[in-house]
């Protein structure tokens, strides 16, 4: 009929639902660690070129080792002296020790000849005295010998920090990961602990940063509680891109009060390093899945003074408005979450031009009238 409204329409169906928070995060490394030089000398060697991967133990640079090693060769040298004088030592104590014996046997004698009174007083406690002294240097080659091994322990203890400064003068990598740029330049004369060489950071795994509304922490934290939650990404600028996923693996422990959004964190393997770190991304945190959800196009969704409604075609080709109250969307269409049963046809297209009662000619998605129904 010349009257009839042309429209087009779609039919209500049921679908399982993911129910999800959608945000904008940022890509943050795994891990960033800043290379520093721990002993002071010239950079003789880089190994690698700048935004080079490394896997853990490459040796990235080098820094002369000539006065380490002979610093190490000085050590090796006073331990060895060290070793000796122990020797010289233990075999002092046992010349003394004999000698020591042998007076307090004479001084023994020679008292039982005073007793006996063969020799002089004098003379026997000149052989006692003799005794004594040598018992003395018995003593203190013991204690010689004690200072001889502490002075070993000390040259071993010099001898392993010469040996781990000489170590430090190769600088390798503490993990997996891509290279920075060179902050010193081949060449230059590093100081210890105060020059960061280079930053390398781990991008597999990789975390995806992003904060959510406080008020779905409660939901957020009643699904974790079932089981672990995906975390998708795509890049910012193209929806269309390929989606990356992950697992929500933080929950920070404070809401901040300033913006009243809570920050998570989402691990991804990044095993084909596409998440970059500092990049933006869109983030999609999958809570659950709602089943047997009624939804409908977004565009069927009209909103009027009393709130959202639809039209609804009858079997008669005439279309009555119908409160509804709309949920979540899902991609093109959205939850109706009362208001509507499956199966029912709703208006997507030409509602402006309708009113309750109003009758419909339907279109298909091209404009063009759709086969006549039988009246």
């Amino acid at each position: 009929m010349a009257g009839d409204v042309p429209v087009t329409v779609a039919v209500s169906a049921i679908r399982n639902v993911p129910v999800e928070i959608q945000v904008i995060g940022h890509v943050e490394a795994y891990s960033t660690i800043s290379l520093k030089a721990q002993v002071t000398g010239e950079l003789t060697k880089a190994n690698f070129q700048e935004g080079d991967y490394v896997k853990k133990n490459d040796l990235l640079f080098t820094i002369d080792q000539r006065p380490l090693q002979a610093a190490l060769n000085q050590a090796v040298a006073n331990a060895a002296r060290d070793e000796a004088a122990l020797g010289q030592a233990q075999a002092n104590l046992a010349r003394d020790t004999a000698q020591a014996q042998y007076a307090e046997a004479s001084a023994d004698r020679y008292a039982r000849l005073f007793q006996e009174k063969v020799v002089s007083r004098d003379q026997s406690e000149q052989f006692r005295t003799t005794a004594a002294a040598a018992k003395q240097l018995v003593e203190a080659d013991k204690a010689a010998i004690e200072s001889a091994k502490a002075a070993i322990g000390a040259s071993k203890a010099a001898v392993e920090n010469a040996r781990v400064q000489l170590a430090y003068t190769e600088i390798r990598s503490p993990l997996d990961g891509r290279t920075g740029n060179f902050t010193v330049k081949q060449g230059n004369v590093v100081m210890a602990n105060s020059m960061e060489l280079c930053t390398i950071n781990q991008i597999e795994p990789i975390y995806v940063t992003f904060s959510v509304p406080e008020s779905q922490l409660p939901a957020i934290k009643r699904y974790m509680a079932v089981g672990k939650l995906p975390v998708l990404s795509q890049p910012q600028d193209d929806a269309a891109g390929e989606t990356e996923t992950g697992i929500l693996t933080f929950v920070d422990n404070a809401v901040d009060v300033t913006t009243g959004t809570i920050a998570l964190k989402g691990t991804f393997p990044n095993t084909d390093r596409k998440l970059w770190p500092g990049q933006f991304v869109r983030v999609t945190l999958r809570l659950t899945t709602r089943a047997d959800a009624v939804t409908i196009p977004n565009e069927a969704v009209m909103s009027g003074q009393s709130g959202s409604y639809v039209y609804v075609v009858k079997a008669d080709r005439t279309a009555d408005t119908r409160n509804v109250v709309p949920g979540a969307r899902v991609g093109e269409d959205v939850v109706i979450e009362s208001g509507l049963q499956a199966g029912e046809t709703v208006v997507k297209e030409g509602q402006l031009r309708l009113a309750p009662g109003s009758r419909v000619a339907v279109r298909d998605g091209s404009g063009r009238g759709a086969p006549a129904e039988a009246r």
